[in-house]
């Protein structure tokens, strides 16, 4: 940090020497061609030199530094330190209309005392005032022509990061628009398999005659009309009409998981609070993937599913004990966690909560997370009224 600093130090302390340094030149270089010339009068050379050393104020209001030099351009020797401040009327000029009236004074204080010392011929006058004006006109017209340069060329960036950004918007938009086809696709391939077997499970469930096939057949046409539904909401394709689970789903979503053979328990504790809808969508969805990964990674453990209602928070918990013997299926250790979880802590930040996960003591897995409830400002004191006196 210490040297950071002192870096800066120094490249500041080396441009204010740069400056003052070409401060210097730029007064010195009119003044030595001052020095050089022959003055036409006795004052011309002190009105030059004092020209010279006004052209600071140049950085003040431009103006100023050609207004200082009118007294030397009488003289005849101060078209130097004149062609510096033209220069810099021209550059900090904002439009010609506004900086051509500022090269009257100039041309007029250069050409009037030639006038009244020398009988010319109206020839000559004219040649004389346009060589006084094409020497006014020339560095002010640089410093413009600089000027419009430097403008053009920030419009030329402005142009370039627009069109940057409008072929970045193009391009999200094209992939926006290639996730829509490949969200259809997958609806229209998966959901026409999910549909086959809802279908088939429903004439197995009415053609059979044994109640555990049917009990079986049943609830494969309500898991397969399930998918279908949680996979239209995922992929944005729902009209509306269709229910998105949320807390008051977590019931059935534990009666199917029993129904499955999963050993799970739902307890609520403390005062349900007032939770958002996407909170609500994404503690079911905490629990129906930690469902999940119980019945895939550790069957035949006992599940418990914890909501704990607190003033301004919601906690979820879902735990489930050891195995009683290893899956072998199973590639990855215990507190490992998947795409599953990853993606699924994706989701609980975004409605502002907090995931984690990892095993416990007893060899088992526990998935918590938890969640903002939403605060209802207390009622407003009702106003006393004033008895009369």
């Amino acid at each position: 940090m210490t040297g950071a600093l002192s870096g800066g130090n120094v490249k500041m302390s080396w441009m204010r020497l740069r400056r003052l340094a070409t401060e210097l030149a730029v007064i010195s270089v009119p003044a030595i061609a001052v020095l050089w010339a022959v003055p036409p009068f006795s004052w011309s050379v002190s009105a030059a030199l004092v020209a010279c050393g006004l052209l600071p104020l140049r950085h003040i209001w431009p103006p100023l530094a050609v207004l200082a030099a009118l007294w030397g351009l009488a003289g005849g020797l101060a078209w130097p330190a004149a062609l510096v401040a033209l220069y810099a009327l021209g550059r900090r000029g904002a439009r010609a209309a506004t900086t051509v009236p500022w090269l009257v004074p100039p041309v007029v204080a250069a050409v009037t005392p030639v006038l009244l010392t020398q009988a010319l011929p109206w020839q000559r006058i004219v040649l004389t005032v346009a060589f006084v004006a094409l020497y006014a006109i020339a560095p002010t017209s640089l410093g413009l022509l600089m000027t419009t340069r430097e403008r053009l060329t920030e419009s030329l960036r402005d142009l370039e990061r627009a069109r940057e950004k409008a072929l970045a918007a193009s391009q999200e938009a094209a992939r926006a628009q290639e996730r829509a086809r490949i969200g259809r696709e997958i609806h229209d391939s998966v959901g026409h398999h999910a549909t086959l077997i809802a279908v088939g499970a429903a004439a197995i469930a009415t053609t059979t005659t044994e109640d555990e096939t049917r009990r079986g057949a049943e609830q494969l046409r309500a898991l397969a009309k399930r998918s279908l539904a949680e996979m239209r909401v995922a992929l944005g394709m729902l009209d509306g009409q269709e229910h998105t689970p949320g807390l008051t789903g977590l019931a059935a979503l534990v009666d199917g998981s029993r129904a499955a053979g999963v050993d799970v328990e739902l307890q609520h504790t403390g005062t349900p609070g007032d939770a958002a809808p996407a909170v609500e969508r994404a503690v079911y969805r905490v629990v129906q993937e930690s469902l999940t990964n119980a019945a895939r990674h550790a069957p035949g453990t006992a599940v418990r599913v914890d909501l704990r209602w607190l003033p301004h928070e919601l906690e979820v918990q879902v735990g489930n004990s050891a195995p009683a013997s290893p899956v072998r299926s199973r590639r990855e250790p215990l507190g490992g966690g998947g795409a599953g979880l990853t993606g699924l802590a994706e989701r609980v930040e975004s409605v502002g909560g907090r995931l984690s996960w990892g095993p416990v003591v007893d060899a088992g897995f526990v998935v918590q997370a938890s969640f903002p409830l939403r605060t209802v400002p207390p009622p407003a004191a009702p106003a006393r009224e004033e008895q009369p006196a």
